[in-house]
């Protein structure tokens, strides 16, 4: 069953439509048979796509770093909670434990590990999906820098495009198992890897 890691926002601010959202993916995922990698925690978010994904019978995967535990609070219903020392080390095991990335709404951690996972794509350091569900516009900034640095030649179109955006739980999946069938391992030529993006 491959596994897809979930990227999302564990504050407790956010509109109730959001954990919605996460609860709707976690349904999802389920139900296609999917097993779920997450951040750990047990709130917001985070906490919802777990539950939703468990309730559905799919095998749930956490990983979170001890000093997190406090603020996240640690999923101890996941099939697998993985307390881990610091965060290069959540982030390692989640790729590692992964065959695909999806990126729902959230804040800064969400953005830099999408960040992190879509440049190493762009660098073929791996094959994997790499999915961003936007439901209401919240990336449509990030969206439009990216446009502007392909326009000035920072990066490169093919490197735009191994991102696959997405408006719906649904079209975010289909849009996972789609790459999935047909993995595609970009390789830059020497002296298309530009220093803006290299990790």
């Amino acid at each position: 069953m491959p596994a897809v890691c979930v990227y999302c926002a564990s504050s407790t601010r956010i509109d109730p439509a959001y954990v919605s959202l996460a609860a709707e993916v976690g349904t999802a995922l389920a139900r296609r048979g999917h097993v779920l990698v997450s951040g750990g925690g047990d709130v917001s978010m985070m906490g919802a796509v777990a539950r939703a994904a468990r309730a559905g019978g799919a095998h749930t995967v956490g990983v979170i770093p001890r000093a997190l535990l406090s603020f996240e609070v640690g999923d101890q219903d996941a099939d697998d909670l993985l307390v881990v020392d610091d965060m290069r080390t959540r982030k390692g095991l989640m790729d590692e434990r992964s065959d695909a990335f999806l990126a729902l709404p959230g804040g800064l951690g969400t953005l830099e590990e999408l960040l992190e996972v879509w440049t190493a794509r762009t660098l073929g350091l791996h094959a994997k999906p790499v999915v961003v569900l936007d439901l209401d516009g919240l990336y449509a900034p990030l969206r439009a820098q990216v446009a502007l640095m392909v326009q000035r030649g920072f990066v490169r179109q093919e490197a735009a495009d191994a991102l696959v955006w997405t408006d719906s739980a649904a079209a975010a999946l289909d849009a996972v198992e789609a790459e999935l069938a047909r993995p595609r391992l970009l390789r830059p030529t020497p002296g298309e890897v530009l220093e803006s993006e290299t990790p």
